[in-house]
């Protein structure tokens, strides 16, 4: 029997263990289906894997990295920062590698897991699991015909190599514009199978000088400031997400204008343009994408695919793009949360049955019916303007503060009025249908059905607020 269980060693798992032991919770346990902790960071090794936000935002507030090398670190160093995270707040004895959750039923007030390791009993329940761990390979026919290795971008084999080879690239995404610069370097060559482009904003990286990382290290209060220059610079991008807005406008000359600098052939600028609104996909951030495609040893084809077969990928014009390696830059299962995890709840009714309209919950935490449950990086928490530990953050100070009210009240679980999250995602979803998520275009924030399951609808500072200090009038409690 344990306190709390968290589900996954990424960012939100480990946010909430160190949290947890900070508050004088010390009986918890973190379970991790990988090898190693860090989530996305530990998964994702493909070459050029990178992250978007600025290092000193993509980080912890309460434990801040004065050593980032880059102003955009790479997979390597945001692992090694996570691992050491767990390191110095002594989380290794809390730790549970290589056991995968199969499924929660909560019973007699407390949550039975079911595990590959065994079974777990705990009063409360976190998961950590994120919105961008099952990876996507769409079913396409002939598939398993293919002659030659082929993966998902997150499931990179490190065995592999690259140079000398054919390689087929399906997908023109937030994956594939890192890892097609890197395989053009040394591969016979490259094919990348675009079905719809995206923007692409320039990425400015630069590495930091050992004078600007001896300042962070002996000044701390200017790390401070620059960390909250980033956050608010980020936080100024919001109103890009709402079509026809000045900002929208601002964002969509500058992914023109970087696009115009770096591809001269307006043919080629002509298929790379994008026809839906700015911020309706995930806006991309590269400096090396377009020029990688007009290498002489890649090629780009939007022709849609028809079937793949042992030599390759045959497209629905006929022509067959030979290949030694396919690699799918395909993204991931992101509007089902959860699964394939079953959690059941009171009444014996699982999430699933509960999400059958699509994924939603309170405050992105918590879900009528499902006592002593908190979900980290949950629905319509995820960002398009900022970093997502800023919310992690939010989350964790709030999952804390309710178990703490738990106690001062001796009560054995707590939940959320089913009116109150009702009224909650009403007015979540009526402020998302006014921005460019909601418009005419296929993206991994919503469901098939076009709900909006994956962003919040405004600033960070709003969630902040909205989550600085639970409502308890908006939750119940009971023994």
């Amino acid at each position: 029997m344990t306190k709390v269980a968290i589900v996954g060693g990424g960012a939100a798992g480990i946010a909430m263990a160190m949290q947890l032991e900070r508050a004088g919770y010390d009986d918890f346990v973190i379970l991790e289906r990988s090898s190693g902790v860090g989530g996305t960071w530990h998964d994702n090794r493909y070459p050029g894997a990178a992250c978007d936000v600025p290092s000193h935002l993509y980080s912890f507030s309460f434990a801040p990295n004065a050593d980032w090398t880059y102003r955009f670190s790479r997979q390597p160093e945001i692992e090694r920062y996570f691992q050491r995270c767990v390191e110095e707040a002594g989380l290794a004895s809390h730790l549970r590698l290589g056991t995968e959750v199969h499924g929660a039923r909560f019973e007699n007030g407390a949550w039975q897991l079911s595990t590959s390791t065994g079974d777990v009993t705990a009063d409360v329940l976190v998961s950590g699991t994120g919105q961008l761990n099952r990876p996507r390979i769409p079913a396409f026919p002939g598939l398993e015909s293919f002659a030659g290795p082929a993966f998902h971008s997150a499931r990179w084999d490190p065995r592999w190599a690259s140079a000398g080879k054919r390689i087929i690239v399906i997908g023109s995404g937030a994956s594939a514009v890192q890892i097609v610069p890197e395989l053009v370097k040394d591969a016979q060559h490259v094919t990348v199978m675009q079905r719809t482009p995206s923007y692409v904003m320039p990425r400015k990286d630069r590495a930091y000088s050992a004078v600007t990382k001896w300042m962070f290290r002996h000044v701390p209060l200017l790390l401070v400031l620059y960390r909250w220059l980033i956050y608010w610079s980020n936080e100024a991008r919001f109103s890009y997400v709402y079509a026809g807005s000045v900002m929208a406008k601002v964002a969509w000359w500058m992914a023109m204008r970087h696009m115009k600098k770096q591809v001269a052939d307006p043919q080629l600028r002509a298929v790379l343009t994008p026809d839906d609104p700015i911020g309706c996909k995930r806006v991309l951030f590269s400096d090396d994408w377009y020029p990688a495609l007009q290498r002489d040893n890649c090629a780009l084809v939007t022709t849609a695919i028809e079937r793949i077969v042992p030599e390759g990928v045959i497209t629905t014009d006929g022509t067959l793009h030979r290949a030694d390696a396919l690699v799918f830059a395909t993204g991931f299962e992101t509007t089902s949360f959860l699964a394939p995890m079953q959690i059941v709840g009171n009444d014996g009714v699982s999430l699933t049955d509960a999400w059958r309209d699509g994924a939603e919950a309170h405050r992105g935490m918590l879900v009528s019916g499902f006592p002593n449950l908190f979900l980290l990086y949950g629905p319509n928490t995820n960002l398009g303007h900022n970093s997502i530990l800023f919310m992690i953050e939010c989350q964790v100070r709030y999952v804390v503060r309710c178990l703490d009210e738990l106690a001062r009240r001796g009560a054995r679980w707590i939940d959320v009025k089913r009116d109150a999250m009702a009224r909650s995602n009403d007015e979540l979803q009526q402020a998302l249908a006014r921005t460019a998520w909601a418009a005419d275009c296929s993206s991994w924030y919503k469901t098939a059905g076009g709900k909006i399951t994956n962003n919040w609808s405004g600033r960070t500072a709003a969630y902040w607020r909205a989550t600085r200090r639970p409502d308890f009038d908006e939750l119940q409690l009971g023994s």
